[in-house]
């Protein structure tokens, strides 16, 4: 009976307050049209972050058949299971790629096209894409490849495969680094955060990073848009290479499109949280660039960087 007049009580004075609703709707409603706040309303669609998702899925599945998904896959089998993957992934992956050119073209072009341009734009660009995933499995097994070498504490290709943060992050950002040299915009970085969203390692999908790098732990390493990396570099968690400062022009704004970030030539190993800054720094072949350090100028070929050591003080516990 308590419990009956209760739920009474409840009701009526929630209906009391429920009254206010409509007022509220209206503030909100009225404070899209403040040009200081954002919305996207009466715009093309753009591309949906959980699609995306879907995609990343189906893309590291053809990238590794076998190692993710459901099915059992063998020789017999791997036609068929790669066919309807493919299919699969054409359908998706063409939708929100046409969405992104649809949005660009309605936001950037004077005289946007009526649609069908876009839409075939969409369809080609997609093709070539998927004519890129061999080419990405081979670079990705480099990858691989110099993560075991690199790492004494794994096991086997299939533990680095499926459970190495670094893999997951390089599989991702060599996707998304494709879709980025094809033009297609707001889909690669959407991937790209994603990945550091999950494992907490943040490469921009403008970033060109050569064959066999190897992420060591990974947490916390950032790497800039506009960062060359050569063959077989080796970083380890915390490592940033990032931008010094932004160049900016008469009128204050952010000058986009220049090189901000370092280069990192062949057989470069970064050990854990160094900071190397700026468009003109590069660290020079074969080099070794010590734990935190922070380096913001050139270092040649075949030199160590490090911080002098510390001085430790030891003092008996009372």
């Amino acid at each position: 009976m308590e419990n009956k007049k209760c739920m009474m009580l409840e009701s009526m004075i929630g209906n009391e307050y429920r009254s206010e609703i409509p007022d509220i709707v209206e503030i909100v409603v009225n404070s899209c049209s403040d040009k200081g706040c954002f919305d996207h309303l009466d715009a093309a669609v753009i591309p949906s972050k959980e699609s995306l998702i879907e995609i990343i899925d189906l893309i590291k599945d053809i990238l590794f058949p076998g190692y993710f998904g459901d099915q059992t896959v063998d020789r017999n089998t791997l036609s068929y299971h790669i066919g309807n993957e493919i299919t699969e992934l054409f359908s998706k992956l063409s939708k929100q790629i046409t969405n992104s050119i649809v949005y660009d073209c309605g936001r950037y072009e004077e005289e946007p096209c009526e649609g069908s341009e876009c839409v075939d734009r969409g369809h080609k660009e997609t093709l070539v894409f998927l004519k890129k995933i061999p080419e990405m499995r081979s670079v990705l097994a480099s990858d691989i490849i110099a993560t075991y070498q690199g790492d004494p504490a794994a096991k086997s290709y299939d533990e680095i495969i499926f459970s190495y943060p670094g893999i997951f992050a390089m599989a991702i950002y060599r996707s998304a680094h494709e879709l980025y040299k094809q033009g297609i915009s707001i889909l690669p970085r959407i991937m790209t955060e994603y990945a550091h969203s999950v494992v907490g390692i943040d490469i921009h999908p403008g970033a060109t990073i050569g064959k066999g790098f190897f992420i060591d732990h990974g947490t916390g390493v950032v790497i800039g848009e506009t960062c060359r990396i050569g063959d077989n570099v080796r970083i380890y968690q915390g490592v940033t290479l990032g931008s010094l400062s932004f160049p900016k022009d008469e009128k204050g704004n952010v000058i986009r499109g220049k090189k901000r970030h370092p280069t990192i030539e062949d057989d470069v190993i970064i050990y854990s949280n160094a900071t190397i800054l700026g468009g003109d720094t590069v660290i020079g072949a074969r080099s070794v660039i010590g734990g935190n350090v922070w380096i913001t100028k050139s270092v040649p070929p075949d030199t160590k960087v490090i911080i002098e050591e510390p001085r430790l003080i030891f003092m008996e516990k009372k």
